[in-house]
């Protein structure tokens, strides 16, 4: 830094409420108030959050559609000494939202990060669910195209940690469905609008959740947590020798060898390499 520069300023995560405007941690409101800007995923949703505790601070957006140029601009103002805090809809900021890239931004730029927590739905879903929470694994939104999405299934059911993801309301149903084809009857728990009026937790075996669902209408944020795959349990039940061929060919599509993906896919359903090999000489004849 020359003499007279500026220092750089900070980046903060600010966790903001996901129901309730009050749940607002004291040290986030300090920071709203203090920081020069804040970056917001909706402004719309976060002037409701400033009005009601009477902040003032300036806001500009910052969303999947614009990270890329705007990213740049927030650093180049974070890096001429401005403090921006990040805040998302709801929630700690960068958890599957454009938020991780600003950070991947920042962070390359050699500027300070600070996490403000606060709310997190996979987290609150975790420690409600019953399952256990010293091992888990969370995996954001599952996939929606039907490859990367079989590939990533069987993935989760191959998982001894306990599995938590975020799920849309009108594809719970037919993930619920895939699930306890690929895994079985598990424990699983399904929280919907956690900290709202509205909040639910559902827990139980996949096929007594799965007809709650189908008998109540289903609304919300919706987060989801597997119990994880039994040691003993080594060998899991695969619908169809073509579900081994598109794993395999997802693996080689994605850069794998042949020999590199057929173990990979050995791994991940927990058979031995030599059923996956035949399944793949099957499918070719």
């Amino acid at each position: 830094m020359t003499e007279g520069t500026k220092p750089a300023g900070t980046l903060y995560l600010c966790a903001t409420p996901i129901g309730n405007l009050e749940d607002i941690t004291l040290r986030v409101k300090r920071i709203l108030q203090e920081v020069g800007l804040i970056a917001a995923e909706d402004t719309r949703h976060t002037r409701k959050l400033l009005s009601y505790y009477d902040i003032h601070t300036p806001l500009t957006s910052y969303h999947e559609h614009n990270k890329r140029e705007k990213g740049q601009k927030l650093v180049e103002e974070i890096k001429q000494g401005k403090d921006i805090a990040l805040v998302s809809d709801a929630g700690t900021p960068g958890i599957s939202d454009p938020g991780q890239d600003l950070v991947a931004l920042a962070v390359g730029e050699g500027i300070k990060v600070i996490p403000v927590p606060g709310a997190t739905a996979a987290i609150s879903a975790l420690v409600s669910s019953g399952l256990p929470t010293d091992r888990f694994t969370f995996e954001g939104f599952l996939p929606r195209v039907k490859k990367d999405r079989g590939s990533m299934m069987a993935q989760l059911v191959s998982e001894e940690r306990t599995v938590v993801f975020y799920e849309s309301p009108h594809r719970l149903i037919k993930t619920l469905e895939e699930i306890l084809e690929l895994a079985g009857d598990r424990n699983i728990a399904v929280t919907r609008e956690l900290t709202k009026a509205h909040e639910e937790v559902v827990r139980g075996k996949i096929t007594a959740v799965l007809e709650h669902f189908q008998n109540n209408p289903l609304k919300g944020e919706i987060t989801v947590v597997l119990q994880g795959r039994k040691d003993e349990k080594k060998e899991l039940p695969v619908r169809s020798i073509s579900d081994i061929g598109e794993l395999v060919d997802d693996l080689i599509l994605k850069g794998r060898d042949k020999k590199e993906a057929i173990k990979e896919v050995s791994r991940i359903l927990g058979i031995s390499k030599r059923d996956v090999y035949n399944a793949v000489l099957r499918l070719k004849d």
